[in-house]
């Protein structure tokens, strides 16, 4: 049932910290408000029997969550697109699906660096739709804020009036609120019309350093807005603004911090300490009422920071709007912004101090101009080569040179999975790699290096069921590249396919002495997953010239081709090897089709 209920993720950093495959990825840690995991069951259930389009209602401080459902007769569902949403209701008679949906509340910044601006490419990058309210129109840019033309409270009230009497709102997030009675006319909207969760990124001061809220809403902010909040998410010269201007200067003096604010009423408070002075890590400091979590990540030298605070809160908002519990919402939020800032730490936009960031990961690969594969192509299957260091060090070649031998042979798609390769060498290897399958129209492929593939822009990764779920590969490395997912069964083929991957390796077929202690699931287990599986398949494990043909006999419409390691670059001759299978399982395709 784990498959259709949304996972509590815990992200794992880039270079992912394996799990066990029985884990389902909830966080026991999470005291949030995100909905429960019993709840999700029940919701689960009746979605099964009914195609409810599913309403949650966010009531006052320590009374109980209510799921109201309202049913609506749908027909049939197309799940593969909606890779983000984390609760489906599967049922052959739906379709429709209601999504995600954060509205920010926040000001409008023309360079687009921070505020409602990236509020809605975060939103975006995190698979959840964003609606806006507007409250301050800002002029400003990479030097700074150059003017503030503050919106009238009495339009601010028609924006939320607007958005919130016809839209299902799951989450609202706030950003600045320049004014006492626009932080009024929010309260009262919300009272109005409850929502799961309210995210308070409580905007003072631009990151350039510009005021953007004075003194006066502090009051209000501490008696009306943080009672409300879910979380909310100061940082260092915010805590301490909210706090009568204390100095924050230790992880310490963050935890006090923490602690005074959750005092004022919020759920649970986020003190950032990204300008913490004389750290080397950015260190944030989470308290949920009960326990502090100190949550660290790699400090990233770059200028270009602006509206990072925005972004995290948005982040969490999505997260949260997606059924996340809090504690594992922030910590995906986290790592998101972290590989934002490391991709964009070179990119050069404006000439001032304080720069934007790419929140989709994609403006480094459209000044690249290269000739990457721009769809996915099911028959790229057919003899889907994956390395081996240990195998091209006992053969004495590099990466690239197998990698080229196997496509002059015929390989149609190459992974590159190479474990026991230092992580600057193997860098450097796929960009060559790349090269090579890019001179040929080959797609390349990363073995659960989601910081490699992003790093060389090869076309996409494949997974296992250990590794980073399917759908936060997703969200960082966009809609356009290839992912593939390791399957053993139909549950985890068809949680595949809801998450958002595009083909599925089923294996082992046969032993092998490339994985240990890999389970095999035989012919008739390949056969199950592939009746199940609604995305193409390739199969995998101890294939070679002696069996290929058995596998493609079996006449699978979805069953696109084989994927071999020793039978290949544990040969002398890569290239000729390759021939010999490319033109087996193309004969045993055809006769079987």
């Amino acid at each position: 049932m784990k498959g259709f209920i949304a996972s509590l993720v815990n992200l794992p950093p880039l270079i992912a910290s394996k799990k066990d495959d029985n884990d389902d990825r909830s966080d026991k840690d999470g005291h949030g408000k995100g909905s429960a995991k019993g709840a999700l069951i029940v919701v689960y259930l009746f979605a099964l029997l009914s195609c409810p389009s599913i309403h949650s209602r966010r009531l006052q401080k320590g009374q109980m969550q209510v799921l109201t459902l309202k049913f609506q007769p749908y027909g049939v569902l197309n799940l593969k697109a909606v890779y983000e949403t984390d609760v489906f209701a599967v049922t052959s008679g739906c379709s429709k699906q209601r999504v995600p949906h954060v509205l920010t509340v926040a000001g409008s910044d023309s360079g687009a660096g921070a505020g409602i601006q990236a509020d809605l490419k975060a939103c975006a990058a995190r698979g959840v739709y964003c609606t806006t309210v507007i409250t301050a129109v800002t002029a400003q840019n990479t030097v700074g804020v150059q003017g503030v033309n503050i919106v009238p409270e009495r339009f601010v009230s028609e924006q939320l009036q607007s958005v919130l009497s016809d839209m299902h709102v799951d989450v609202v997030k706030t950003g600045m609120l320049p004014t006492v009675g626009i932080v009024k006319v929010l309260y009262d909207r919300l009272k109005q019309y409850p929502v799961q969760a309210l995210v308070v990124d409580p905007v003072m001061v631009s990151t350039s350093g510009d005021v953007l809220a004075g003194p006066s809403i502090l009051d209000t902010f501490r008696d009306q807005l943080l009672p409300m909040a879910d979380i909310v998410t100061p940082n260092l010269k915010e805590a301490s603004a909210l706090l009568g201007g204390i100095k924050l200067q230790t992880v310490s003096d963050m935890r006090s911090a923490a602690k005074s604010i959750y005092s004022m009423g919020p759920r649970n408070v986020l003190v950032k300490g990204g300008d913490l002075p004389a750290s080397s890590d950015a260190v944030d400091i989470f308290f949920d009422g009960l326990e502090f979590y100190e949550l660290r990540s790699a400090r990233i030298q770059t200028q270009n920071c602006h509206g990072t605070g925005c972004t995290l809160a948005s982040c969490i908002a999505a997260e949260l709007a997606k059924g996340s519990q809090m504690l594992p919402a922030v910590r995906v939020a986290k790592h998101y912004v972290e590989t934002a800032l490391d991709y964009s730490k070179n990119i050069l936009i404006g000439n001032g101090l304080q720069g934007p960031f790419d929140h989709l990961c994609k403006l480094k690969r459209s000044v690249r101009n290269s000739s990457r594969l721009q769809r996915f192509d099911p028959d790229d299957l057919l003899l889907y080569a994956v390395t081996d260091s240990r195998m091209n060090s006992k053969w004495g070649r590099s990466i690239a040179d197998a990698v080229k031998a196997a496509i002059e042979g015929g390989a149609t798609i190459v992974q590159l999975r190479e474990k026991d390769t230092e992580t600057s060498n193997f860098l450097e290897a796929a960009k060559k790699c790349l090269e090579v399958c890019r001179s040929h129209g080959v797609p390349l492929l990363i073995n659960d290096r989601i910081d490699v593939a992003l790093a060389c822009d090869a076309d996409g990764v494949h997974v296992g069921q250990s590794d980073m779920p399917v759908h936060v590969a997703r969200s960082l490395l966009g809609s356009e590249k290839i992912i593939g997912v390791s399957c053993k069964t139909p549950e985890q083929a068809h949680e595949a396919w809801v998450n958002g991957a595009d083909y599925i390796g089923s294996g082992g077929v046969y032993s092998t002495n490339t994985k240990a202690n890999n389970i095999t699931i035989g012919l008739d287990g390949l056969k199950t997953v592939c009746l199940a599986s609604k995305l193409p398949v390739v199969a995998i494990g101890g294939i070679g010239p002696s069996n290929a043909h058995a596998v493609m006999e079996l006449g699978l419409e979805n069953l696109k081709g084989v994927a071999v390691v020793s039978a290949l670059f544990d040969r002398e001759c890569i290239s000729s090897e390759a021939r010999k299978l490319h033109a087996l399982v193309l004969e045993t395709t055809k006769k079987t089709t």
